[in-house]
Parts: structure tokens; C-alpha cells; sequence
């Protein structure tokens, strides 16, 4: 199946900024591409049940696509729609994992501990009756998971081993982080792409059927590349410089 090319593909939503920039970002490629015949506004842009974001670390768009130590996540790929236009905050790790979390780096430029009293992903859920968890995996550093930072979104971490198997059950968006020898940051791109087939092959065969969405996304690479299949269930997307920039994803 050929790869389709979406340019600058972003529409609103109606309701909650944050909640509604996100949804907006992964469902407007795939509006766009499956719904081009007709003249849908953005009240009737469809919204998945739930989204799964993984996010692994370090590696280059060459590095991954076409290449035979990332086999699964190429087959996810290979059913997409390809974004071209998302784009990174910053260096090093922490301020785009704040960026993506809560549409802002919080003027931190650095991997240090810090807590903040401010807006995010998980508040902006709450608020609009939705729900998010952070899955991870042990040993996956404070500074790839966001929410530690945020004194309202804390208590939404759980471990990766607590995520659902009756994937009905999820929240509305939860994102995946694996520990560093798991994200490739440490480890090999093989490695990585087997872990992501052994956890999350099943999620991803069953959001196909269930109005769901699986994201990709990847910290600190050079290139940019966003795909998201042809039924509105699965995504990869690839940040420039590093992850995608908040602006695109929470807040456009």
C-alpha cells in the first residue's frame, strides 16, 4: 500500500485547548486523507475512544524507516498516511518531553528535577471528563516522564506492567515510556523494535477495530516524519531534532 503525503494538516476541535490541540494533531492527517470527499467541519471531526503515545529515543528517520533492524514499526508505517511537517522544541530530553506533556518547556533547558503548578495533558483530560495515565516501564528516568514534574498530574504514573490487557479499559490517553536500554536510546533499534512488538502488537491490531490510535514518536532525531493509517488506528511520528514541537500537538 503506497505511503500518502499530508501537508500542514491541523484542524480545531471544540472544548478544552490542550485536549482538544492533541486530538487534532493525530486525527487531522487522517481526516484529511480519508475523508477528502467530503466537507467535514471541525465539529464533526471524529475523535478516537482512546490514543496510545510511545515514545522511544535517539534515532534518526534513515536509521528506522526501510531499515531491517526496525521491522514491526516499518509495518506499522507502511499502512500510513506520511505528516511532514512536525517539528521539535529543543535539547536536551526534558524540555521537549515538558513540551510535549504540557505544551510548554517551562523555560527549562537542562535534564534536572523540577516541579511545576501548571496546565498539562493530564489536567486538561480531567477537566473535560477524560482521563490519562503515564505507563512506565522501571527504570525509565524522571526526566522522560513529564508528569513526576507537575504537582496536579503525579498521581496518573503507573507502571507499564498495570497497563490494561482488556484494552477497553485504558484512558482516554496514555502515553508509553520504556526504560533506556528498551527506548534505543541505550539499547540497539533492533532491541527497541522487538520490545515495541512484544508489548504493544496486540494494542496495535486491536485499535484497527476499536476506534483507537497508536502513536510513535521519537525524542532527539534529525529528521521529520509523521504516518497515520488509513483507519484512523495507528501513528508514527517522528519529531525534527527531537520530539514534535507542543505548539503543533496541544496548542495549535
Amino acid at each position: 500500500m503506497p505511503i500518502a503525503s499530508v501537508r500542514g494538516a491541523f484542524i480545531s476541535t471544540v472544548g478544552d485547548p490542550l485536549f482538544d490541540g492533541f486530538i487534532a494533531f493525530v486525527l487531522s492527517g487522517a481526516l484529511l486523507y480519508c475523508l477528502a470527499a467530503t466537507e467535514a467541519t471541525a465539529n464533526e471531526l471524529p475523535q478516537p475512544d482512546h490514543v496510545v503515545v510511545v515514545v522511544f529515543e535517539n534515532r534518526s528517520f534513515d536509521q528506522i524507516i526501510d531499515s531491517d533492524q526496525a521491522p514491526f514499526i516499518n509495518r506499522i508505517a507502511k499502512s500510513g498516511a506520511l505528516f511532514v511537517h512536525a517539528f521539535a522544541v529543543s535539547h536536551p530530553s526534558q524540555p521537549n518531553y515538558f513540551a510535549l506533556f504540557s505544551g510548554s518547556t517551562q523555560g527549562v533547558s537542562d535534564n534536572e528535577n523540577h516541579t511545576f503548578d501548571a496546565p498539562n495533558l493530564a489536567s486538561a483530560l480531567a477537566s473535560a471528563g477524560k482521563n490519562f495515565v503515564g505507563y512506565i516501564e522501571p527504570g525509565s528516568p524522571r526526566k522522560h516522564n513529564p508528569w513526576e514534574s507537575f504537582l496536579n498530574a503525579r498521581a496518573t504514573e503507573r507502571d507499564f506492567n498495570q497497563m490494561p490487557s482488556d484494552f477497553s479499559l485504558l484512558p482516554t490517553v496514555s502515553f508509553v515510556v520504556p526504560r533506556l536500554d528498551h527506548d534505543m536510546h541505550d539499547g540497539s533499534v533492533r532491541r527497541g523494535d522487538n520490545w515495541f512488538r512484544n508489548h504493544l502488537a496486540t494494542y496495535a491490531e486491536w485499535a484497527k477495530a476499536h476506534n483507537s490510535l497508536l502513536i510513535i514518536t521519537f525524542d532527539e532525531a534529525t529528521t521529520t516524519l509523521t504516518i497515520i493509517s488509513r483507519r484512523l488506528s495507528m501513528a508514527l511520528t517522528y519529531g525534527q531534532g527531537s520530539m514534535m514541537s507542543a505548539s503543533r500537538i496541544l496548542a495549535w
